[in-house]
């Protein structure tokens, strides 16, 4: 079964009945893969971003570096990277992703095998359409720590507790970020350019971190 939802900010496209195998064939069919895959347990979604998805979650992950970059914080950004594990059943593209707290044990890497790497510490997820699947179900059998989700209005934080995903204000892998701050970065995004929002936030940062380098 396939199903086609077009929406402002993603479209996305789901197949029912997709085995490892079909799902590996089409990761590595490079004409068919144009969109970002999740994969969970036999359902696939493919998902074309658009502009505004694009320009979201660079700003963030621009963020995301010039905090890191300020504070001396080691960092390796892997980007929209696949991620799979067959024993699990699922895979994912996440729009950006960081290493930081495990920075150091995949550095190097040509590859990340989750059957013996670490997954990423951070991920950023712009999912303004609403996905059909349980992304966060996919991300807690994979034990990523943290995630950030912005849906259109504002940007979430949540960590791994125990075996839920539970919204915080202030982010544990790049203390002491809050959700409130980049927030109300990004909600000037369209008054501004890109370039003046990373400079003010970058002086923000020097300005209010500046003990903690």
């Amino acid at each position: 079964m396939m199903s086609t939802v077009p929406f402002l900010a993603e479209q996305r496209v789901i197949l029912d009945h997709i085995s490892w195998q079909t799902y590996l064939a089409i990761l590595n069919d490079a004409e068919n893969c144009r969109g970002r895959m999740t994969y969970d347990r036999g359902v696939l979604e493919i998902m074309a971003p658009s502009k505004l998805h694009e320009q979201v979650k660079r700003l963030i992950g621009r963020m995301v570096e010039t905090f890191t970059e300020e504070l001396n914080i080691d960092v390796m950004g892997a980007g929209s990277t696949t991620f799979k594990h067959e024993d699990l059943d699922r895979g994912f593209e996440p729009d950006e992703c960081y290493y930081v707290q495990h920075a150091a044990d995949v550095r190097g890497k040509v590859e990340i095998d989750l059957l013996i790497d670490p997954p990423p510490d951070l991920l950023i997820e712009v999912d303004i359409s609403r996905s059909s699947l349980n992304k966060f179900g996919i991300y807690r059998a994979l034990g990523v720590s943290e995630v950030w989700r912005y849906d259109g209005e504002r940007l979430r934080f949540y960590v791994l507790q125990a075996d839920a995903y539970v919204e915080v204000q202030d982010s544990l892998v790049l203390p002491p970020l809050s959700a409130s701050q980049l927030s109300h970065v990004l909600s000037q995004r369209l008054g501004e350019s890109e370039t003046a929002l990373i400079r003010g936030f970058r002086q923000w940062v020097q300005e209010t971190f500046a003990d903690m380098d």
